[in-house]
Parts: structure tokens; sequence; C-alpha cells
């Protein structure tokens, strides 16, 4: 849910500016509403500083920085030298320069022996390729081209790359020893952020009575109201308090329980709700974790998932933030991977070892309608998916009545009854509860009263004509569209059977390099087996999370209206 938030606009003094802010930081809960993020000197050195420790940052972890490039940089510019000059093995450079020495490369086929009979020719290295060759004294008329000579010999060109490769040891290893240092380098940031954020609160002061005053003004939670109001009664400061309304554009913050708090990710991502729309994170937490969970559809692959999360339990930044959201998706993963009847690829209503009271519940094969067959979780994924649009429709005239008011919502509530009603009327007349011919009337009626809100209602007050025509574009577009959103929902279906096929397909590989009787095939067996699966959970979990994300932020968002325009509430804090 979205937390209830009050408005407070301040009146004070130019000179008690840092006192004022002081206080809102021992506070702790006043997000300052920046009007404009201004770019100068300050906030601009800020940034950079913010920047640097990212970077220096990135370098300890990966072990690179602007040295390591360049050290690596030169080493294959080195190694590229070597392979030039090995061929021409150890010489002394000036003594065949007094000589007048000349060089010379050329493919094999190219090489003409009856050379050797006009020029002191000199082969000094072959390969399967080419000749290396070099042609003392007179050269006049040589039908070669001459390449420069190498300016260092292969055992020069050697030294140095040991010693630039010590040099890019070390430089690895004084970066590789520093990352202890990374906590205290994320605080730093953390510390900077805030030193911006109170920076950019303070600057957004509108100045008045020719800079004597300043105004300013900020969103608090309602519930912390009562110890704001006392803390700005103690201070010389004039301030007015009201209920904050969604044309202010205050910012934005949730409440969740523990559950659904692990998706408000998902929610960010996408972008915050606005003050008058809906939180949509119970709605990604139930349904991204069903979608994940089918993508993925292996009960082993939600064991390794959870394994994971847990081992990231103990480690610091990243993923690891995230870890009881990864333990969630794998627990769902496990329940999901069951009723498929998928284990690390193995179909468990194949295997003897399966109780039989487990099978029951597994949800697998093939259903019949209209006298042709189709899988089981190809139909469970369009219902699923017309549960889920229609979840979205009934939201989106809740907000829209809640906001709008009734009248102004009619559109909207014909488009839900006639859908959801619809949907739900025919499911009633298709299970017997009532017969065909009440169906019949009840969606006839259905359809009618729909068709008010549509066609003539849908903007009250305006033209019936206009609304008539508005209805017939708005017909167009709704028909089209839920068609197709409901097709998108056949990917839950395509993403676990691939994935399910090819964790089969590593295993029946792994089979057959066994053998019947295998001695060092166990090896070969258990790194197919290995490699396989921890290939396959990648792809699996890659398009387990885009493919949900998708459904839910299209699909979803679009059919209940959310935009997510809002901004994160963000309270300048010591």
């Amino acid at each position: 849910m979205i937390i209830p938030m009050t408005k407070y606009s301040f009146l004070l003094l130019s000179s008690d500016k840092e006192a004022f802010m002081e206080k809102l930081q021992d506070l702790g809960v006043v997000d300052i509403t920046r009007s404009a993020k201004p770019v100068d000197d300050v906030s601009r050195c800020i940034v950079s500083e913010i920047e640097g420790v990212r970077e220096e940052i990135k370098s300890i972890t990966n072990c690179s920085n602007a040295r390591t490039d360049a050290l690596k940089a030169r080493r294959d510019e080195l190694a590229r030298s070597l392979d030039e000059a090995r061929p021409w093995g150890e010489y002394d450079r000036d003594r065949l320069l007094a000589l007048g020495v000349k060089f010379y490369r050329i493919s094999r086929k190219a090489y003409r022996p009856e050379w050797e009979e006009s020029y002191a020719i000199q082969i000094v290295s072959e390969s399967k390729d080419d000749v290396w060759f070099a042609v003392v004294g007179d050269s006049e008329g040589f039908p070669v081209k001459e390449i420069p000579m190498p300016q260092r010999t292969a055992s020069e060109i050697e030294a140095e790359i040991a010693v630039t490769d010590d040099a890019l040891q070390k430089e690895i290893n004084g970066l590789d020893s520093r990352k202890s240092e990374i906590p205290a380098l994320e605080q730093k940031i953390e510390s900077l952020y805030k030193k911006l954020n109170i920076y950019l609160a303070e600057v957004s002061g509108q100045s008045a009575a020719e800079d004597a005053l300043l105004i300013y003004q900020g969103f608090a939670p309602t519930s912390d109201d009562s110890r704001l109001k006392e803390a700005f009664d103690a201070m010389d400061i004039y301030y007015i308090a009201e209920k904050a309304r969604a044309e202010d554009n205050p910012p934005i913050q949730l409440r969740n329980n523990s559950f659904s708090k692990q998706f408000e990710v998902l929610t960010r991502m996408y972008g915050m709700p606005a003050y008058n729309e809906f939180d949509p994170t119970i709605f990604l937490s139930i349904f991204f974790l069903l979608f994940f969970a089918m993508c993925l559809g292996d009960a082993g692959y939600g064991l390794a998932l959870i394994g994971i999360g847990l081992f990231l339990r103990r480690k610091q930044g990243g993923l690891a933030n995230m870890w009881s959201l990864i333990v969630s998706l794998g627990a769902g993963t496990v329940v999901v991977g069951l009723l498929m009847g998928g284990f690390f690829g193995i179909n468990l209503v194949e295997q003897a070892w399966v109780p039989d009271w487990m099978k029951k519940f597994m949800i697998v094969g093939d259903v019949n309608v209209g006298g042709a067959s189709y899988a089981k979780w190809m139909i469970l994924s369009l219902l699923i998916g017309i549960v889920h649009i229609c979840l979205a429709m009934v939201t989106k005239t809740v907000w829209a009545v809640k906001r709008d008011g009734f009248k102004n919502s009619l559109g909207t509530l014909g488009w839900t009854l006639l859908i959801v009603g619809g949907i739900i009327g025919l499911s009633v007349g298709l299970t017997g509860v009532i017969s065909e011919t009440a169906m019949k009337w009840l969606l006839i009626g259905i359809a009618a009263v729909s068709a008010l809100g549509i066609y003539f209602f849908n903007k009250w007050g305006r033209n019936p004509l206009v609304n008539f025509g508005s209805g017939l574009w708005d017909t167009y577009n709704t028909v089209s569209g839920l068609m197709s959103d409901v097709l998108s929902y056949i990917r839950l279906y395509a993403l676990g059977l691939s994935g399910s096929m090819l964790g089969s397909t590593f295993n029946q590989i792994a089979e057959m390099v066994k053998g019947t009787d295998p001695t060092w095939q166990w090896v070969p067996f258990v790194l197919i087996l290995v490699l396989g699966h921890v290939l396959n959970i990648g792809l699996s979990c890659l398009g387990a999370f885009v493919h949900p994300l998708r459904l839910n932020f299209l699909e979803f968002f679009k059919n209940s209206g959310y935009e997510g325009t809002g901004t994160e509430y963000s309270p300048i804090k010591r």
C-alpha cells in the first residue's frame, strides 16, 4: 500500500537555513521537494566524487583499472612483436646492419630455390605456410619486397614480457587485497548521496522579501505528524501542514508485508506509483512468482535456487541483497515443478520410486477440448492469463471509480462488466449451475448494460454521437488487444516445456556416454550432467525472469491502467 503523506510548507529566515536543515536531518523523515535539480560546481563535484568511488569499487571487484588495462595492452603488443621476431632467432643487429643484410618473408609456395643461384640467400626459418630468409650483399632486382629488420630479438622481447607480467600480477594482487575495503567504499557512496541530497534540498528553497526569507516545501508520512509538529513548534519557523493531494505530486513510500516487500524491487524497476494510483507490489508478488515457477518448471532447479539464495545470504552487496527473493522464487519453483512432474529433467510420473499419492497431484498429459487434444499446462497458462487480465481490469475499474467518481467511469465499468461479467456468466452456465436458457439471458443482459457504458456514457456530458464513435474505436482496440494479450500467456507453457526438454536431453546424452558397463565413463557422465544442467538453469532463469516481467509490465499494467509516474520517498537524514 501507499503510505499517506502530509504536505509541509515552511517559511524561515535565510540565516536560519543551516540550523533548519540540521534539524530536518535529525528528524530523518522529511522529504524536501526539489523543484529542479541544479547542476552547479558543488553538485557536479559531489557527483564526480561518487562516480570516482564507483569506478574504484569496480576496479577492485574486477581486479582491473587503467594501469592493468595499459599493462595488458602492452603485453598483447609484445606478444605480437614476439611472434614477428621469433622466426629470426638471435642475432647481432649492429653487425647485420654493417653487412647490409636484408630480411624477407614469403609464402612457401611463392619461394623459388633458383634464387639461391643468383643471390646470397640464407633461409633462417620455415613454417608450414611461410619462409623467412635473408639476403647478404647486393639484392638489386630481387623480386620480393624487403621487410624491416626486427627492432629487438626474441629473447629481449621475452625479457620485457616477463617484466610486464610481473608488474601486471603485482597490480592485480594489490587490487585483490583491497576487496575488504568495498563495504567502506559503499558506505562512502551512501554518505556522498546523503550529502548531495541535503545540498539539493538546501538550494531548492525559494527566496522572498529580497532574499531575507526562504520558502521550502516537503512531505513526510502522516503517521509522524505529531512528532514533527512538536519539533517544528519548538523551532523559530512558520509552517503549514495539510493533507497531501495527488496534484502536489508527493513522494511515494510503500508499505507491504515481509513477503510482498521482496518484490518492491520490481515495482521500482518499472516506476513507483503516483499518489492516486494503486501499489502493484501485491499483484507482482503473486503472479511474478507463479509465472517464474511455471517458466522454470523443474523442482530440482527450484532447490538449486534455494541453495544459491541461502549462499548469497552470507555475502554482501549486489545480488546478496536479493537472497530472500531468490529463495522465494526457488520455493515456488519447487512446488510448481512437482505439479509439472519435473526434477532435473527427469519425468517424475514415469519413475517407480515416486509415490503414487504424489503422482495424483501432478498435472501432466493432455486434455480434450472441442474434439482436439491440448497439453493441460497450455490450457492452464491461457486460463491463468485470463484471470490475470480480468484482475487487472477489475483493479482499473475500482481505482477509476475511486479517483474519478462513478458517472465518470461508466466506460471502464462497461468494459469490465462485459468481459469479466461475461466470463463469469459463461463459466457458471457451462458448469451447469444455471440452465442454458438462463445463461443466454444473463449474457444478453450483461451485454446490453455494458453497451450503455461503452457506447453512450463513456464520457459523461459529451455528445452521444461522439461517445458512440469513441466507443466503436475502443471496441476495435480492446478486442484486438485482449486477444493478443491472452495469447501472450502461452509463453509460460512454452518456456517450461523447452527447459524440461533441454534438461531431459542432457540426461539422455549423459546416459549414452556412460553406457551399460561404465568405468572411466563416469567422469564425462558427471561432467555432462553438471555442466548441462548449470547451462540449462542459467538459460531458463533468464527466460523465467524476462518473460514474467513482460507479462506483468505490459499485459497487466496496460489493462489495469497503471502508469508508474511517482517519485520515491527520499527524506534527508544523517
